[in-house]
């Protein structure tokens, strides 16, 4: 299973499942990440924590806690 923690900066994937749940899996989809939403990883922090993500023409951050809830393909 890849997920989002695991794609590397300026490579390209698309939501295929979100885990997690209760208020955590709605924030992540109230952010825009949902199944079949192309994401694309710009930037991450020095010690990897948080990720930067362009996500529905919007750039996001991410904790990698929550990136790794994230599969993607």
């Amino acid at each position: 299973m890849l997920t989002l923690r695991d794609v590397k900066c300026g490579q390209n994937a698309v939501v295929v499942k979100l885990h997690g749940e209760g208020a955590v899996k709605r924030r992540i989809m109230d952010m825009g990440l949902t199944k079949g939403t192309q994401v694309c990883v710009r930037k991450t922090a020095p010690l990897g924590d948080p990720v930067e993500v362009t996500v529905r023409g919007y750039e996001l951050s991410i904790r990698k806690a929550d990136a790794q809830m994230i599969e993607v393909q």
